[in-house]
């Protein structure tokens, strides 16, 4: 349980999250983080789908399954769960729990809590449930879908899914266990505890939640009877720190020992400084060009395939975005299950111009609504002057993040360039948005799918290749399957991934270890070691 805040550990937080370091180098026994965290909204695991907010949850909690973050290309290993079996028809899945762990309250990790835990989830219905709903489970019938015997906890499901699916989606932080005892202590009016867990935490993880001040700091401790052994890092404290600048002042004076916002030119500035070196880690967001289907222009094979010469990727990777996104041309990311890595398009602009020739086309006006974020308006930039070379015009009105999402889930923005973040770690999180849309009426209002905000009408073979790879049992047979679906994809779709994004990571010399999540995850403490 996240025991009452001390005034000891408030001072504590505060002195660190907002006081200059009377110090030359972090303590010995702390990582000192700085980040921004003030997209953290709650930090209840069935309710919590912001960036930094999972970032916590994913030390404080534990799930059935989950990733080695000293061996994350090796995929979903056991965790609270040491083994797992699947039934005969593909319908349930068992799952055998440890007998060792234990929540921080020290209550035991139960498999009558693991099943509590899911089934909350599922009841509350909050943004993240879809991630176990889609498996079948409703509030009516989840109490007898998800169910524990003993040390073993079995979730029965309305399809024969692959289990390389359900067990991706169970790395999910929505498929935390939480402590059931703990959270029903501290319900209010039958919110399950939703109220208490949005400032608490009631975890097995390998940290307890010490101190959170909003916009300021998170504070954890180690967990000294964590099941996989205490943490070398006692105290992990992640001080908001928004601004690129202040954020590399400090890694160079040693006030901090990681930098997880650095923009190009910071990273260019301190790759030099003594003491200080840079990781690059490929995250799953991927940066892509939307090409709405509802515009006359757009809605031409022609225009759709000469766009996709127009784009200058190498000159965009090796300046405005350099170091922070890579050249990737297909719609799952490095690190997933089936990614395909062929990049059939280049900058050319005399191609593009034969493509629109070849079809008649001798010019027009297209219009792209992005957000007021430097490095989309300067994609946006960069595309427009391509575009005048075979006489499209571009008309670029910037927006707020909030105004450019409402006009494109309105179907309203006629080029779209944005990122889209999976939402866990299964191939199926992005195949499902970008190649899968059975009913492109707006009537439908499938605003979650990005092929439907862009009117794009998918082909009925690949709408039904995308659901046929989420039952496929045999793992190898899954990945070709979604390597065919994009390469089908790449041939004919107006939504074409550009670039994926590299989180580059400013750490002081010692620390080692260090794992932001990669693609597939949110970061992970408990490995992380700082020597001389």
């Amino acid at each position: 349980m996240t025991y009452p805040l001390t005034m000891r550990a408030m001072l504590l937080a505060s002195a660190l999250a907002l006081a200059p370091a009377a110090w030359a180098e972090t303590p010995a026994d702390t990582l000192v983080v700085a980040h921004t965290i003030d997209d953290i909204i709650s930090l209840d695991p069935a309710v919590s789908f912001e960036f930094a907010g999972n970032d916590v949850n994913n030390n404080t909690y534990d799930r059935l399954v989950d990733f080695n973050p000293l061996d994350p290309d090796a995929g979903f290993q056991p965790s609270l769960a040491t083994e797992w079996a699947v039934s005969e028809d593909g319908l349930s899945i068992t799952f055998t729990l440890r007998e060792d762990a234990t929540f921080h309250s020290g209550n035991p990790v139960r498999a009558a809590d693991a099943a509590w835990s899911l089934q909350r989830a599922v009841k509350l219905d909050k943004t993240p449930a879809f991630i176990l709903t889609q498996f079948g489970f409703t509030a009516d019938n989840v109490d007898q879908m998800i169910t524990a015997d003993g040390n073993t906890l079995t979730l029965t499901m309305d399809k024969p899914y692959a289990p390389t699916f359900v067990l991706n989606c169970l790395t999910a932080n929505i498929a935390s266990v939480v402590d059931m005892e703990t959270v029903m202590a501290n319900e209010v009016d039958g919110d399950m505890g939703n109220a208490w867990l949005n400032t608490n935490e009631a975890g097995s993880g390998a940290y307890v939640l010490s101190a959170w001040r909003p916009n300021e700091a998170v504070q954890l401790t180690a967990y000294e009877d964590y099941w996989q052994g205490a943490p070398e890092m006692k105290r992990v404290i992640v001080r908001n720190v928004a601004e690129s600048s202040a954020q590399r002042l400090l890694l160079e004076q040693g006030d901090i020992d990681v930098a997880r916002n650095l923009t190009p030119t910071d990273v260019e500035s301190i790759a030099a400084v003594e003491g200080v070196t840079i990781q690059d880690e490929p995250r799953g967001r991927i940066l892509y060009m939307g090409l709405n289907q509802k515009d006359e222009l757009l809605s031409n094979p022609a225009v759709v395939e000469a766009m996709k010469y127009l784009v200058d990727y190498e000159g965009i990777t090796g300046s405005f975005l350099k170091g922070q996104f890579v050249t990737h041309q297909t719609f799952l990311p490095q690190g997933y299950l089936g990614v395909l890595d062929e990049q059939p398009w280049t900058y050319d602009v005399e191609k593009a111009r034969q493509i629109l020739t070849d079809a008649g086309i001798e010019g027009g006006t297209i219009t792209t609504r992005v957000r007021d974020l430097r490095e989309y308006v300067d994609v946006a930039q960069t595309l427009q002057a391509s575009m005048a070379q075979v006489g499209l015009t571009l008309e670029i009105e910037q927006m707020t993040g909030a105004q450019v999402l409402d006009a494109y889930r309105a179907r309203e923005v006629p080029i779209f360039l944005g990122e889209w973040g999976p939402d866990y770690s299964d191939p199926n999180t992005n195949a499902a948005t970008f190649a899968y849309n059975p009913d492109n009426s707006d009537e439908a209002a499938a605003v979650g799918l990005l092929a439907w905000r862009n009117a794009y009408e998918v082909p009925a073979e690949m709408n039904e290749a995308t659901v046929a790879a989420t039952l496929e049992q045999d793992a190898d047979a899954r990945a070709a399957m979604y390597q065919d679906i994009q390469r089908q994809y790449q041939a004919e779709a107006p939504i074409v991934p550009l670039f994926q994004r590299i989180e580059q990571v400013g750490l002081r010399d010692g620390v080692q270890n260090w794992w932001s999540g990669g693609a597939i995850s949110s970061v992970m403490y408990r490995q992380v070691t700082k020597g001389e």
